[in-house]
């Protein structure tokens, strides 16, 4: 495909789901606005990145460290001279503490935190407050990373404690299932543990449950398939 082709097929896409998550948000009395759109370029090379750029896409979500960080160097020196704003990263995926500093280079925002090590390793390699997701595993799914939901009071206590961690909400990654409806549960149960705890930030929803995701209240949704087609 040429540059001008991944462009235009972005754009396409782009639209659709521009177009769910504002009925999404019409149905749940929400603005478009406050949902943030993260689209997930793992296993996608850095010019597609910088095709989604072009189409109009700012946020975008990787699941690795290593690549994310080798991916959003060749997207620095693709568009150095270009028109586009340097885009935000948000890490979505398991953060092992060995690659926290190489994290803390590339990422604006760590969604998937999950342990008391690792905040303390994030906030002894920072200089500055990191916004960061505490990852809870809402379904208690065993092949998932996360805490359980009643380990989230004392990962909060143990959060407060420490300069340079910020909390802004909590990540979830609901149960696959070819009914939306049937995770439902999973989201809301998220949104009213923040609720309990003011924290304001939802990461959750995916390209096939993102619209139920926006109506329980996320303001992230972490978008791959619909954007860019199946995984290279």
């Amino acid at each position: 495909m040429t540059a001008a082709g991944a462009v235009s097929s972005v754009q396409a896409n782009l639209a659709a789901v521009r177009g769910r998550m504002e009925r999404a948000c019409a149905r749940s009395g929400r603005s478009p606005d406050d949902v943030t759109l993260i689209a997930v370029t793992k296993t996608w090379p850095a010019e597609m990145v910088v095709a989604a750029m072009e189409a109009g896409l700012t946020d975008f979500g990787e699941n690795r460290v290593q690549e994310g960080v080798a991916k959003a160097v060749e997207v620095a020196l693709a568009t150095r001279n270009s028109h586009l704003a340097a885009p935000t990263w948000h890490l979505i995926g398991h953060l092992q503490t060995n690659k926290v500093r190489a994290a803390l280079g590339t990422f604006a925002i760590l969604h998937a935190v999950d342990s008391e090590r690792l905040l303390r390793a994030i906030d002894g390699t920072a200089t500055n407050p990191v916004p960061l997701m505490i990852e809870v595993n809402v379904a208690a799914e065993p092949t998932k990373y996360g805490i359980h939901p009643e380990q989230l009071p004392q990962l909060l206590e143990a959060a407060r404690g420490l300069p340079n961690v910020r909390v802004a909400g909590l990540m979830t990654v609901a149960p696959r299932s070819v009914d939306p409806e049937a995770v439902r549960p999973v989201f809301r149960q998220l949104r009213e543990m923040a609720g309990e705890h003011g924290l304001e930030q939802l990461s959750m929803g995916m390209t096939g449950d993102f619209e139920t995701a926006i109506e329980e209240g996320a303001t992230h949704i972490r978008v791959g398939r619909a954007l860019f087609g199946e995984r290279q």
